[in-house]
């Protein structure tokens, strides 16, 4: 895997944007006038949890992803890190939940490879059409575990500098996993890139704590590259 597409699988977002080379980030003015990112009425109770996943990759040694979901108040923060020898990033989010779906509040995420990278922060007013793209994880989730959608949907959100993306995606059904934290039932969800068939994720989701990762694939061109597993688990505060 080439290193300028690590870092995003790492970090579960979407493996087919990089974060070396992205469009600028500030939106254009058609963008500033795009429908709502989400529009449904989710009524799935969160919690609080914090996983660590082990991350294979092709080519790559293992390594450990930190997943953290908390409240604080009236919003919650999704935190998301990872780091090998030459390569680490972390994400940050603050999102409220709201009938119709997630609005983001702020945004915050690092990234370095072989030393070279980038800090990047998305403000609320960046965020007041479309959520980044840590929420937008989250609220994927809850439309697979609430249902929302039976067939094809897709998901709108900002990535790190600020740029409109769009992932299809469809609900795959239940599945049995044995993962080196335990065993689980899980939510199976295909994600994809429109103009990129040849790639796609399988998300594995816990059925009944929105945000939560059993499991996560990642295929290109009918092969596996890299899984994601759950190894440790807390639930709560």
């Amino acid at each position: 895997m080439h290193l300028r597409r690590l870092l995003p699988v790492l970090l579960l977002c979407l493996p087919l944007a990089t974060a070396a080379a992205e469009a600028p980030a500030a939106p254009s003015p058609s963008y500033r006038k795009a429908e709502p990112a989400v529009e449904n009425a989710a009524r799935v109770v969160p919690q609080p949890f914090a996983a660590r996943y082990r991350l294979e990759v092709s080519g790559w040694p293992s390594t450990s992803v930190e997943h953290r979901l908390s409240r604080d108040g009236g919003s919650w923060h999704s935190e998301m890190s990872a780091a090998i020898a030459v390569a680490r990033g972390e994400e940050r989010s603050r999102f409220m939940i709201k009938d119709q779906g997630v609005r983001s509040l702020q945004y915050i995420s690092g990234y370095s490879l072989l030393g070279l990278g980038g800090d990047y922060r998305l403000a609320p007013d960046d965020l007041a059409v479309l959520p980044d793209r840590q929420a937008a994880l989250f609220e994927l989730s809850r439309r697979v575990i609430d249902g929302t959608c039976r067939d094809s949907c897709d998901i709108r959100y900002q990535n790190h500098r600020g740029r409109e993306e769009r992932m299809a995606y469809q609900v795959l059904g239940p599945e049995s996993l044995s993962l080196p934290a335990g065993e689980f039932e899980a939510l199976a969800v295909e994600v994809t890139e429109p103009d990129k068939p040849e790639r796609h994720l399988v998300f594995h989701f816990h059925p009944e704590v929105p945000g939560l990762m059993l499991a996560v694939e990642y295929h290109r061109d009918g092969e596996r590259r890299s899984r994601l597993s759950l190894s440790r688990l807390s639930l709560g505060e």
